[in-house]
């Protein structure tokens, strides 16, 4: 009973966190100095409380099979392979099976739905860019005819990096290629990757508010973080005047495009002029909490796995 309940507190520690962590670390100043720590630190809450959420149900279904989790899993596995299906759990037990596994599938079949409606909505955006847009071998981009100010991405495979006539006017060179600096680094990062999963966790529950402010404050990050790449390439201050520029008219250009001033801009402007950098200990304590955060769960949902082979 002594292990059941520990393995029942390790699945459940990143559910329980999970709301009053995703409050704290959305106003955490040190964020914004260490974007990339504190999407990684980001992504293990999600997917820690995910695999809690999920693991929770295995150790309350396997509990009267075994004294030790992992036995009791393999225990049951042993069962459905030999024929004996699941003989030996009661109702609560059974139930709980139920939970986890229909909260993977849920979670599975929002994810996939995600990624589908992405993958179609990037076509749609590339099809109208080909259309409209004339490609500038100068600058590598797709330039709209149109005077309004826009610059944004459409990630994946066929990407497409997109200006306006209005922005190519609007800009001096030196900011130019700080944007499409900017705009580069989301398509070279795979950022569209890191921002799908809290988009199908919102899809999923959207009544969790720490979904909805996760998948806000992902999408600052990775902003910050091909702000990180344009400015290393292209200087702070030409990338800052041309975010000043252009967050007037930051116009929508869908849901699958990065726009250059769509999120957190008053935020970005404040990170990018100031001279402030984080101690080296904070990056690092970031990633060790995130490491420890997936710990627990993944060694209950592979604990099983390791009593098999031994």
């Amino acid at each position: 009973m002594i292990a059941w309940l520990v393995a029942a507190g390790v699945a459940l520690l990143p559910v329980a966190l999970g709301d009053r962590a995703a409050r704290r670390l959305a106003g955490a100043a040190w964020t914004h100095r260490c974007p990339r720590a504190a999407l990684a630190l980001w992504q293990a809450i999600g997917l820690g409380a995910g695999l809690g959420a999920v693991g929770l149900g295995l150790v309350a279904a396997v509990a009267p099979l075994a004294a030790l989790f992992p036995h009791g899993a393999h225990t049951l596995a042993r069962q459905i392979v030999s024929g004996h299906g699941l003989d030996g759990l009661g109702p609560v037990q059974l139930l709980a099976l139920t939970w986890s596994a229909g909260l993977m599938s849920w979670l599975l079949i929002h994810t996939v739905r995600t990624a589908a409606r992405t993958i179609r909505e990037r076509r749609r955006q590339r099809l109208l860019v080909d259309v409209v847009a004339d490609h500038s071998p100068a600058h590598d981009a797709y330039v709209l005819p149109v005077a309004e100010h826009v610059a944004y991405c459409v990630p994946g495979r066929h990407r497409r990096i997109v200006l306006s006539r209005g922005t190519l006017e609007l800009l001096t060179p030196q900011e130019l290629q700080a944007v499409l600096g900017h705009e580069r680094a989301h398509a070279r990062g795979h950022h569209d990757l890191a921002l799908l999963p809290f988009a199908a966790l919102t899809h999923a529950f959207p009544w969790l508010a720490c979904a909805r402010t996760a998948r806000q404050a992902v999408a600052v990050l990775v902003e910050m973080i091909a702000d990180d790449h344009a400015s290393r390439a292209h200087g702070t201050l030409p990338l800052a005047r041309a975010l000043v520029r252009m967050a007037a008219s930051a116009s929508g250009p869908g849901p699958a495009a990065f726009a250059l001033a769509d999120a957190g801009v008053v935020e970005r402007l404040q990170r990018l002029l100031s001279e402030r950098r984080p101690p080296r200990w904070v990056p690092a304590a970031a990633y060790s909490t995130a490491g420890l955060l997936l710990s627990g769960p993944m060694a209950v949902l592979i604990a099983p796995l390791v009593c098999v082979t031994f």
